[in-house]
């Protein structure tokens, strides 16, 4: 098994301050981060087939263990690529503006600002465009009523997705509530639109116009129990054909003040299977938190992708965590996941398969004055398909991919925070 260690370390910065702004308030904050990355994938190679070993069940080895395809005179296989550097450096501001002259209205804006200091072309996954509006709308907030226009994330079961449009949220004193939302989506993994040229390289399977999404959702949160339920749909304009369509279901049992039951899962219904489902139990005490669990993940391709034809395989983990507070000011973090893939249902003769494996996360956060809060923490994986975990919270899914490079992104940052508030 391949191995990939990250360290990274992470300041936080808090500040409040106190402007007269005739009943305006605002929250600025601030986070950059800096990372020295590299990486290698795979390259094709050549070498006579004279050089080649043939194998009883009548494939080709190179000599030093690389399974071999031969043409003619020429065997052709692949072997580790030159290894690629970036010293990519993000920034975000995130603004949220209230007291806008009618009571309920805010605005909130979210912007990105990458660059490679390097100075060559960019080949660190998400670091074009170098400048991207991750958010961006008016909300209207009432007591029965949330009203939300303009380029906004939905977070749920159903992943996060982003859309420039509408959403509406009605509540009931009873705790039931339901909404809607509609508009043009945006591509999975990044604030731009599907027909965006920095996403040029999908080439001809890229579409020609944005996919209009609406859904539908309900749920009713109590005392001692949380039901949510969602529908989505996205829609190619040009061809009037479904892009995905799927639903979502999630659980919550409080049976008792420490103990807490989650649990929920996805339906595609455009491809007629279980998406993702997990069930966890937490104990949640004072001074120690713990949780186990465990989940079925299988990976979700929109219906214009050439991926669902691969037939991607899912697997199952089981995780657990500990949370664990001497003192108040110090919290000490680990977490660990064993995965095991479905099986296949494929050919491998000359190659051994490597269908499981482990993570686990280690941390440890103190907050050392009001205003400052220093987290550090280390994370390594062992297993089929190595990739960075870029997330330092949250959750983190995969699949199994051919390669077996590792990247080894190492990283620190700094967040600033200011906050004006002025009652009206």
């Amino acid at each position: 098994m391949t191995a990939l260690h990250r360290w990274s370390g992470l300041v936080g910065l808090l500040a409040t301050a106190m402007v007269p702004l005739a009943g305006q308030g605002y929250r600025v904050r601030l986070d950059s981060r800096l990372e020295s990355v590299a990486w290698r994938g795979v390259a094709e190679d050549s070498i006579p087939a004279t050089d080649v070993i043939a194998q009883p069940d009548g494939g080709f080895l190179t000599p030093d263990g690389h399974a071999a395809r031969c043409q003619g005179r020429t065997c052709f296989f692949y072997r580790a690529g030159a290894i690629q550097r970036g010293v990519p450096w993000v920034t975000r501001a995130d603004l949220a503006l209230w007291g806008l002259g009618v009571n309920g209205l805010s605005a909130r804006v979210n912007v990105r600002l990458a660059h490679d200091l390097r100075g060559e072309e960019i080949v660190w996954p998400a670091a074009q465009p170098d400048l991207l509006l991750d958010e961006g709308y008016l909300e209207y907030a009432r007591r029965s009523i949330t009203v939300r226009a303009g380029r906004q994330f939905l977070l749920g079961r159903l992943g996060a997705y982003g859309l420039d449009g509408g959403r509406v949220v009605l509540r009931s004193s009873g705790g039931w509530e339901v909404g809607g939302y509609a508009g043009w989506g945006l591509a999975r993994g990044i604030a731009v639109p599907v027909t965006d040229p920095a996403l040029n390289p999908l080439d001809d399977f890229q579409p020609r116009d944005r996919q209009v999404v609406a859904g539908v959702e309900a749920g009713w949160n109590g005392s001692r129990v949380d039901v949510h339920a969602e529908y989505r749909r996205e829609i190619d304009p040009a061809v009037d054909y479904f892009v995905s369509e799927r639903a979502s279901a999630a659980l919550t049992l409080r049976p008792v003040s420490r103990i807490r039951l989650t649990s929920g899962g996805t339906y595609d219904l455009a491809f007629g299977q279980l998406g993702t489902a997990d069930v966890a139990l937490s104990w949640l005490g004072q001074r120690v938190a713990v949780t186990v669990g465990g989940r079925h993940y299988r990976p979700f391709f929109n219906l214009w992708t050439i991926w669902g034809a691969f037939s991607p395989v899912a697997y199952q983990a089981w995780h657990g965590a500990v949370d664990v507070t001497p003192m108040p000011s110090v919290t000490l973090h680990a977490r660990g996941e064993r995965y095991r893939f479905e099986d296949t249902e494929t050919a491998t003769p000359t190659v051994d398969v490597e269908d499981r494996g482990w993570r686990y996360t280690t941390g440890i956060s103190w907050r050392a004055t009001p205003r400052w809060t220093i987290d550090a923490g280390h994370q390594a994986e062992f297993g089929p398909g190595l990739r960075p975990l870029l997330m330092t919270a949250g959750s983190r899914s995969g699949r199994r991919m051919p390669s077996r490079s590792a990247r080894t992104p190492r990283g620190c940052g700094a967040r600033w925070n200011s906050a004006s508030t002025t009652p009206r």
